[in-house]
């Protein structure tokens, strides 16, 4: 039995991140994967989308080309190039994260990981390893509707180098959205079916819905409130057919020549898992406490297949933690700001709590607002469409930041770091920003 200081089973952001900060901090890591380093969002997730969504950018800048005075542009995408490109882009960062993980003190299993004890655990062939501390990092699966057929998961439509002329995607969460702006960008027609009241549920509903109503005037059609029922293939002329329930109760149905199932992801787990004696739910994921740790000492989990935030950059912070724990360097267990970004175009992002969350927990709150169509550098980048929201208590202190519109994300995660840092609403108001800037948009809320 080989014998270690730390195992990893996982090699994503949580899991890399894990191997090479505690091989750093001194330990000899053994690290498992069983498909490729990266996990899911290098591979098949977020970096591919990205690209993705990168692509989809530009072509819809060649359609507002006329008013930068471009006339009479003509092109022709080659799909099968920005398929190529995507792999590229994948396969540079998938090179660096091998590199990262040759550390001397980390060896990289490329096999399978199985639990046959709680602190042991086992590989294809057979043979057995043991660490006094095991990280589990298996990330999350796509959740799919009851007794469906007939459709493309996002991993499946990223691969595919033929552009489908017609696309319906059930679910309208951040994947759903996502493909819903790169694909009718690339010149698909997307219908989305969603069965709850608005899409992106984790965005403040205002800023959700503005972002809706944006990709509607891009020609997106969305049928909110409806449960989709069955999925039917179309021998006659090879399309598929989406049969769901409208709001009224009435029976309808949408062709398309590809159905993306976007429903959301659940944490991977493993039979094996109940050979280590840890608490888990095949729903909600690993059970943990504020280090990570699961109900086995010495046995923690990060990343999705904890269910807490399914989010690269939660991953990776939380591996950071693990490893002070493991190490005996000081770890934070107090809830942190954690922001997320919607790649849409225009994009969304947030971080904290939203202003339905705020009625939803009875909060006294105010609320902050400021427009892309107010901001000199958007009218200049003609992205006029956009809205930032502010939430502070009752001492001004900054509770939430819901925004959509170009650089988003940007504006997010500067909130996010004054949030960490516990900043009021005045202090931030006699912080300069550049000008002109869209960041400009963050300070503008502070006087409204």
């Amino acid at each position: 039995m080989t014998q270690t200081d730390l195992i990893i089973i996982g090699a994503g952001p949580g899991g890399y991140r894990a191997a090479q900060y505690a091989a750093e901090s001194g330990l000899k890591v053994i690290i498992f994967e069983a498909q490729q380093v990266g996990g899911t969002c290098l591979n098949v997730g977020c970096i591919p989308t990205k690209s993705f969504a990168r692509n989809a950018e530009l072509v819809q800048t060649l359609k507002e080309a006329d008013i930068f005075g471009l006339k009479d542009l003509s092109y022709n995408m080659d799909f099968a190039q920005v398929v190529n490109r995507k792999q590229q882009v994948v396969e540079a960062l998938r090179a660096g994260i091998t590199t990262l993980l040759s550390h001397p003190s980390v060896t990289l299993v490329n096999d399978h990981a199985r639990f046959v004890d709680s602190h042991v655990v086992e590989d294809s062939k057979g043979e057995r390893y043991t660490a006094p501390n095991i990280i589990i990092a298996t990330g999350s699966v796509n959740k799919v509707l009851p007794g469906m057929s007939h459709f493309v998961t996002h991993e499946q439509l990223l691969s595919s180098t033929r552009l489908p002329q017609s696309l319906c995607i059930i679910g309208a969460g951040v994947i759903g959205m996502e493909f819903a702006s790169i694909f009718s960008s690339f010149g698909v027609s997307v219908t989305v079916i969603e069965f709850l009241k608005e899409c992106l549920p984790a965005l403040d509903s205002d800023i959700a819905k503005r972002l809706r109503k944006v990709l509607e005037k891009r020609s997106v059609t969305f049928q909110m409130q409806c449960a989709v029922k069955d999925i039917k293939a179309c021998e006659a002329d090879g399309t598929k057919e989406v049969v769901f329930e409208n709001k009224k109760g009435a029976t309808e149905s949408v062709k398309a020549e590809e159905v993306l199932m976007a429903v959301g992801r659940k944490p991977r787990v493993g039979n094996d898992f109940q050979q280590a004696g840890f608490d888990y739910d095949e729903r909600t994921g690993i059970k943990t406490d504020a280090h990570f740790q699961t109900t086995v000492p010495g046995i923690y989990a990060i990343g999705d297949v904890n269910g807490k935030q399914m989010l690269a950059h939660a991953a990776e912070w939380q591996a950071l933690q693990v490893v002070n724990h493991i190490t005996g360097k000081p770890s934070t267990t107090e809830a942190v700001p954690v922001p997320a970004a919607i790649f849409t175009n225009p994009e969304a992002a947030c971080v904290g709590l939203s202003e339905d969350q705020c009625k939803q927990q009875g909060l006294t709150y105010q609320c902050h607002k400021a427009f892309h169509r107010a901001n000199g550098k958007a009218l200049a980048m003609n992205e006029t469409e956009g809205m930032l929201k502010l939430l502070c208590n009752d001492e001004g202190r900054i509770m939430g930041c819901h925004v959509f519109g170009a650089h988003a994300a940007d504006m997010a995660q500067e909130v996010s770091v004054l949030m960490c840092r516990n900043t009021t609403i005045d202090q931030l108001r006699q912080m300069i920003h550049i000008h002109p800037t869209l960041s400009e948009i963050v300070l503008a809320a502070t006087e409204n």
